[in-house]
Parts: C-alpha cells; sequence; structure tokens
C-alpha cells in the first residue's frame, strides 16, 4: 500500500469502528451486522480466564442482544493501533464501556478490543473481535 492508502485505510477503519460503536449503543443490529463478516469470531474475557467465545454473525448478534437487553450502552474507543497488511488489518482499540440497566445496576468497563478486519468489496468487515476487560466496576 502507498502512504496515501494507508491513511485512507486508517480513516475508514476508524469510521467502521464508530460505526460499531454507534450501532451496538442505539440497539440497530442490522446495521450492526451488515459491519460483520458471516463467520464473525467474537469473545470477551476479563483478562485472566480463556474467552467466551462465538462463532458467526447469527450467534454474536444474539450474544450482544442478550448482554444489553434491559441497559442503555455507551461504548467508547481510542488510541487505535492500526496495523495493515493489504486488505486486513489488526486494530487493538483502547475501551471503555457503560451499561446502565432498568434495575438501576451499572456496569463500566475499561479495557481493550483486539481485532481483524477484512476489506470486502468497498468496505471494512469485522472478521474477529476480543473484548479484554482490565477492570470492571459494578454499582
Amino acid at each position: 500500500m502507498t502512504q496515501h492508502a494507508d491513511l485512507v485505510a486508517c480513516h475508514e477503519l476508524t469510521q467502521a469502528k464508530a460505526k460499531y460503536c454507534r450501532t451496538l449503543d442505539t440497539k440497530d443490529w442490522n446495521g450492526l451486522a451488515a459491519l460483520m463478516v458471516d463467520d464473525v469470531e467474537f469473545g470477551m474475557s476479563d483478562g485472566e480466564s480463556e474467552p467466551h467465545m462465538t462463532i458467526g454473525r447469527d450467534e454474536t448478534l444474539a450474544l450482544l442482544q442478550s448482554l444489553v437487553s434491559g441497559a442503555r450502552t455507551a461504548h467508547q474507543v481510542h488510541a487505535p493501533e492500526i496495523d495493515l497488511n493489504e486488505d486486513e488489518a489488526q486494530v487493538i482499540w483502547a475501551v471503555q464501556d457503560r451499561a446502565v440497566f432498568d434495575d438501576g445496576t451499572s456496569v463500566t468497563g475499561y479495557g481493550h478490543y483486539t481485532e481483524r478486519w477484512v476489506h470486502q468489496g468497498d468496505a471494512w468487515r469485522l472478521a474477529s473481535l476480543l473484548l479484554t476487560h482490565l477492570i470492571t466496576d459494578v454499582h
């Protein structure tokens, strides 16, 4: 890739991740699904135990829906570390996510998304995601 193409790819990846956070927080499941490859791998970990993994877009969406059901959420990412290799990118994002449930319980997590994105057609699609919470506050 040229330096210009790398900059364009980095911009497109940050836009795709911003859309991921927005569609998850607004529960736009069709918009979220459109960002994923069919056989997306999704996992969550506390940084110490083996991550719980799902494989496939439908399974991943079902898991995400179950996790945020009855909650208002806000996912914020920043400080991306982007490693481009042609039509594939490895990205690590710092993340802070918050869920406030109907019963008043709130959970705030701090950690990292470790992801693999692939360029398909004219867009970047999420191929794998591992969310690792290093700190979790429950109130």
